[in-house]
């Protein structure tokens, strides 16, 4: 018989390290639910995302 285990755990050492990065993950997630500033809509999001990529590219660019 085969015992099925979960892919997340896999990741980890053991059970309790496991346990514990989803512990940190949720109340990393809960925060960021309870945070009262207003969100960034996508587009806006997307547009300041695109010039942070394009700004890491010029750096590499003249970096080479």
């Amino acid at each position: 018989m085969s015992i099925l285990h979960s892919p997340f755990y896999s990741d980890f050492e053991s059970e309790e390290e496991a346990e514990s990065y989803d512990r940190w993950f949720r109340a990393k997630v809960q925060a960021v639910l309870d945070d009262p500033r207003p969100g960034i809509p996508h587009e806006e999001a997307m547009v300041r995302l695109d010039q942070l990529l394009e700004e890491r590219r010029k750096n590499r660019r003249a970096a080479a």
